[in-house]
């Protein structure tokens, strides 16, 4: 896959993770063509990547629809994603954490910590938390040096509500909590307590999937008052 057709495809992952693109939406190559200000070849190579990963569904006729994920498939990848990023950190910390990494690590610790020093959640503060959260995974998990944990983990993340790009951002204690568990994994990782790394992560992504079963109702009503439904049109902005 060439770089724009990767770039497109990771676009409409991102909007479908999201909830631009709605369970059941209908996705057309030319509306998002246009509004990408692509051709239609990288959207089509875009488009057969994302039902490869089971993201979208080809139906004759109508195109390609986004699917619908039940409550229970998204528990479910969140219980392999706890196993796999568990193992990931389990190995990561057995082989032995490189300077650079370690000063990265380190880096989104301090990120974490000067966002929430301030005591309660802003929500200008929600991206770049999220993209430290998501270096600070990708760290660890690419610090299993095996490229089918990342392969697969990429998967597990790859359904709406269950990836790491995806929080809830609304109570500071509960975020909190969550970059606690960041340091005690950082910690057990780089002191090179393999199983203690392990146990950390998998309670880490456990605990995310059940503040999700808790909250997913209420998430559900957000995106619908947000209006994330109906067809995608060329006036539909990036």
């Amino acid at each position: 896959m060439d770089t724009l057709s990767q770039q497109v495809t990771e676009t409409l992952r991102a909007w479908i993770l999201h909830g631009r693109l709605a369970p059941g939406m209908r996705v057309e190559e030319v509306p998002i063509a246009e509004s990408l200000k692509v051709s239609r070849t990288p959207v089509r190579t875009a488009l057969a990547a994302l039902a490869m990963e089971g993201l979208i569904d080809h139906q004759p006729k109508k195109g390609y629809l986004v699917r619908s994920f039940a409550l229970e498939d998204i528990l479910a990848a969140y219980e392999v994603r706890s196993v796999l990023e568990g193992l990931a950190c389990r190995r990561f910390a057995a082989l032995g954490v490189d300077e650079p990494t370690a000063a990265l690590l380190h880096e989104c610790l301090r990120e974490g910590d000067e966002i929430l020093a301030k005591g309660k959640l802003l929500v200008e503060d929600l991206a770049p938390y999220q993209q430290m959260n998501v270096r600070l995974h990708n760290a660890l998990m690419q610090g299993a040096r095996n490229p089918w944990v990342m392969r697969f983990g990429a998967q597990a993340q790859a359904v709406p509500f269950a990836s790491d790009r995806i929080m809830l951002w609304n109570d500071h204690g509960v975020i909190l909590r969550s970059h606690d568990d960041h340091h005690r994994i950082v910690h057990a990782v780089i002191s090179g307590d393999a199983a203690r790394a392990e146990q950390l992560m998998r309670e880490h992504v456990y605990y995310a999937g059940i503040l999700l079963r808790d909250n997913y109702q209420r998430l559900l009503d957000e995106r619908s008052r947000d209006g994330a439904s109906g067809p995608l049109t060329a006036e539909t902005p990036p």
